[in-house]
């Protein structure tokens, strides 16, 4: 049976990353397509979202997909993101929006060179915390003020709303034995990092080439959404269990949803991303270079047209 629905739309045709829905995450429903649209049905009905809106989908628990639907995803550029319950746990992801490899290549120059690699950290930990200095500082100076100032971050939000603070307790494993703060931070935490994962995929980065965070699948995912939450997930967890509700992962997820969409948050991570990756050159957003063709090295640092019979050339001919 062949199923109808819209044409694959070009890339110039694809709404910027920028101006995208930041995340959805669903659970427990089926989740298909209707022309361009991303259908979600359970026993109350069916929504229907347009795929090259959104950014990132995070699909939870009980929840199927059809082929057809990760196809018009797929070809949206839309991240798809396999989490456990309440996105707290990251299983496998899709497809981003990138067809260059520009930022990649970028990334991987800089990770891979020692002096480049302290400077891109240290420019992280300025962009976090503008008032501190980080003029000669070390790798172990650096994580010294990052815990330092986090502790303190935690300290100031729990003051300020009355929430108890201990100390940071991450249960993958066991989510809902954790406190409500906690829970609260974890899922918060977990849908941001859905969130840069995507926007790090859309630019043709390495998830797992990270700057300070090194050996995992999503260093990299995890260096980007560090600079973000001392601004974002720490004070709005606080914030939502001060306020009592008793969804406290459900809510904390919304507000979020909603305060990455009033900052423009997915904005100011693709600036930082270039100004990381690419100082010396303006921001163009997701690689505005639609027609991206496959070229071949020719050995010299330069790149030759592929998708041409070089037999000819080399043989004298």
């Amino acid at each position: 049976m062949v199923t109808s629905g819209a044409r694959p739309p070009d890339l110039s045709e694809l709404v910027r990353v920028t101006d995208r829905l930041s995340f959805l995450y669903v659970e427990h429903t089926v989740i298909s397509r209707e022309d361009s649209a991303v259908t979600f049905s359970d026993a109350d009905g069916t929504v229907h979202v347009p795929s090259a809106q959104l950014t990132c989908l995070l699909i939870g628990p009980g929840a199927r997909i059809t082929h057809h639907a990760i196809m018009l995803l797929a070809d949206s550029g839309t991240s798809v993101v396999w989490v456990g319950q309440n996105a707290v746990r990251f299983y496998a992801s899709g497809r981003g929006l990138s067809r260059s490899t520009r930022m990649l290549m970028a990334q991987a120059g800089l990770v891979s060179h020692e002096r480049k690699r302290l400077t891109v950290a240290r420019k992280m930990y300025e962009m976090r915390f503008p008032d501190e200095s980080v003029v000669g500082l070390t790798m172990q100076q650096l994580r010294g003020k990052e815990g330092a100032r986090i502790r303190a971050c935690y300290r100031k939000h729990s003051e300020r709303t009355g929430v108890p603070w201990l100390r940071r307790d991450y249960r993958p494993e066991d989510f809902f034995d954790s406190d409500p703060i906690n829970m609260a931070l974890s899922a918060a935490n977990s849908a941001l990092y859905g969130v840069v994962h995507a926007v790090v995929m859309a630019l043709g980065c390495s998830p797992g080439l990270g700057f300070v965070h090194t050996g995992h699948e999503r260093s990299f995912v995890h260096d980007v959404a560090d600079l973000y939450k001392a601004d974002l997930s720490i004070p709005l967890s606080f914030d939502v269990v001060a306020s009592g509700v008793e969804d406290v992962a459900g809510h904390v997820r919304r507000v979020l949803r909603d305060e990455i969409a009033q900052s423009k948050l997915l904005s100011q991570c693709v600036r930082d991303l270039y100004s990381l990756l690419l100082p010396d050159e303006e921001v163009s957003d997701i690689d505005e270079e639609w027609a991206v063709v496959s070229g071949l090295w020719d050995g010299s640092g330069g790149v030759v047209a592929g998708g041409k019979d070089y037999s000819a050339e080399e043989l004298g001919w």
